[in-house]
């Protein structure tokens, strides 16, 4: 008797889940429900679409050659029953059935299972506040949202927008906007945007954004909407403050949807997503769980967490679709948060533990190191890459990395993950063997760098100063010995302003009576990267100042107004 699995869900993790069943045991009937007209929808790329980066809306519903993935597609292609438009109302686990109705016909009807896979997702956070339901206040979580907004767009006739919320979604939802040519203020009730990040990188991301024409407000909430005749006209902020506007997109975050799991009496673990082991099951030893809707465990930390990304949900769906078929025999280890979004003609990404993370979860010797520097040689089209690489003091293992910038930041990203999964150590990439030609890279490529700048850290060669440090010092009235070491022409065309002393390092050599003469004295040095700063420092430190220190990143990653 062939096996029946059930999948509810249809977007990225039950397809998967079911694809992955029916290719290893092809004699099982496996079977989606999906509630929206649409499947295996490419929900990631709903802002891009809206944005007009490409017009075919088939393009988030298709197979990489072409196929729209429909009913009829996975009937014939995949023999798995997909119906659509077909709400699951409950899970009756002692008979093992789903209860569904037709949301066409209403008709009521039972799907039996002898595994069944939940993948139903997560829902936008839409908070009680006076006139959310207003025309005008939208979400981006569906390809109905999608439409909207792309509507919004085609026909051109609103011209202000705000977007609640800096995150991946709010950020990308800006950009889409903002590229329709509609005014656009981002706002975000936390001090910075894109909360992976650090704050100063988060800031370099910032003003980027201004820099697009499009606002940002932070450190603020929403308090409501205002309108007229049904119609949104403006959001009103706790501050008093009032935007006029005429679209309100909400983007501050998303709710696993675990209705149905809860009314099934499954366990719902402690962030709020349905409980899962390794193998993707749930407390039910017949059902396992997979997507947005679920938690997992961050594989620095180890404790539970949730991470709502179309491919931990692609994956997740691969092990419980083998698991369902073939018995538990193969696991999920969890998650480090690896993530990237595109910031206009910018890019962001992290992997493992900011920072402000590893502090919160109890980390004590932590130790950060900033590079600023070219992902590949100037003669080939150089772009800026801006890293922050955190490391376990104490055994030098790498906890994680952040990489903003024009340049290739997911190769960055992409290396660093590997090296979270191989809890690799400080000591053991300096050296990677990596591919190396100028159309992709420097000789030593910006992850080696940055490798080699904490290896320094690490050893006591270089003794690093952030930005935000720095900023404080200069708060507080401190006045260490600013020593920029570019060249004129680099410091007429840019500079930070923050009482400076230009000194070209060529002239450092032969200038060192316009140093501080109390060798005690507090010397910062850099220069665009730091590059130069670096050795500035070594050079004074050879001629006996003992308290030089690199600002790291240099100018490229001072995150605050520059004079120039």
């Amino acid at each position: 008797m062939s096996k029946k699995i059930v999948v509810i869900g249809g977007s990225a993790a039950g397809p998967k889940a079911a694809a992955r069943a029916k290719r290893l045991d092809p004699g099982a009937e496996v079977t989606i429900i999906q509630k929206a007209p649409e499947m295996s929808m490419a929900s990631c790329g709903y802002p891009y679409f809206v944005g007009g980066l490409f017009n075919n809306r088939n393009a988030l519903l298709s197979t990489p050659y072409g196929e729209v993935r429909d009913p009829h597609f996975f009937v014939n292609t995949k023999g798995i029953k997909a119906r659509t438009e077909t709400e699951v109302m409950s899970i009756d686990r002692q008979r093992r059935t789903v209860q569904c109705r037709d949301l066409t016909s209403d008709a009521l009807d039972e799907v039996p299972y002898d595994k069944l896979i939940i993948a139903t997702g997560a829902r936008a956070r839409k908070p009680p506040l006076p006139g959310i339901d207003l025309d005008g206040v939208t979400t981006l979580q569906s390809m109905r949202d999608a439409d909207f907004l792309r509507r919004i767009r085609d026909e051109g006739a609103i011209k202000k927008a705000v977007v609640i919320g800096g995150g991946l979604i709010g950020i990308e939802t800006c950009e889409a906007l903002q590229l329709s040519g509609i005014d656009i203020t981002v706002i975000e009730m936390l001090p910075q945007i894109l909360m992976f990040l650090d704050w100063e990188l988060a800031k370099v991301l910032e003003n980027h954004v201004r820099s697009k024409a499009a606002n940002v407000i932070t450190d603020v909430k929403l308090a409501g909407f205002i309108g007229e005749n049904g119609r949104l006209t403006a959001v009103r902020l706790e501050n008093g403050t009032e935007l006029p506007c005429e679209l309100a997109v909400l983007a501050i975050g998303v709710a696993p949807n675990t209705d149905l799991a809860q009314a099934a009496g499954l366990e719902i673990g402690t962030t709020g997503g349905i409980l899962v082991d390794e193998y993707m099951q749930t407390s039910d030893p017949d059902i396992y769980a997979v997507g947005d809707c679920v938690e997992l465990v961050h594989r620095i930390t180890g404790k539970k967490t949730r991470a709502p990304f179309g491919d931990l949900a692609n994956l997740e769906g691969r092990v419980a679709g083998e698991n369902a078929v073939l018995g538990n025999s193969v696991t999920f280890p969890g998650t480090f948060h690896t993530g990237i979004c595109k910031v206009f003609d910018f890019n962001a990404g992290s992997t493992g533990l900011s920072e402000s993370r590893a502090r919160q979860e109890g980390f004590e010797n932590i130790v950060t190191v900033i590079n600023a520097s070219l992902d590949k040689p100037e003669f080939m089209g150089a772009k800026l890459l801006i890293s922050k690489m955190v490391v376990d003091g104490t055994t030098g293992r790498i906890l994680g990395l952040q990489c903003a910038g024009p340049g290739d930041v997911g190769k960055q990203i992409s290396m660093a993950a590997v090296a979270l999964l191989g809890k690799l150590k400080v000591a053991d990439v300096v050296n990677a063997d990596l591919p190396y030609a100028p159309p992709f890279s420097l000789a030593i490529d910006h992850f080696i760098a940055t490798a080699h700048l904490m290896e320094n850290k690490l050893k006591g060669l270089l003794k690093g100063i952030g930005a935000v440090e720095l900023k404080e010092k200069l708060d507080k009235g401190e006045t260490p010995f600013l020593l920029d070491v570019r060249t004129p022409g680099e410091y007429d065309m840019m500079r930070l302003g923050i009482g400076e002393t230009l000194i070209p390092i060529g002239d450092l050599r032969h200038r060192m009576d316009d140093l501080p003469s109390d060798k005690n004295r507090e010397i910062i040095c850099y220069c665009k990267i730091s590059l130069r700063g670096y050795e500035a420092a070594i050079l004074l430190e050879a001629e006996g100042w003992e308290n030089v220190k690199v600002l790291e990143g240099g100018v490229m990653a001072w995150p605050y107004r520059r004079e120039k």
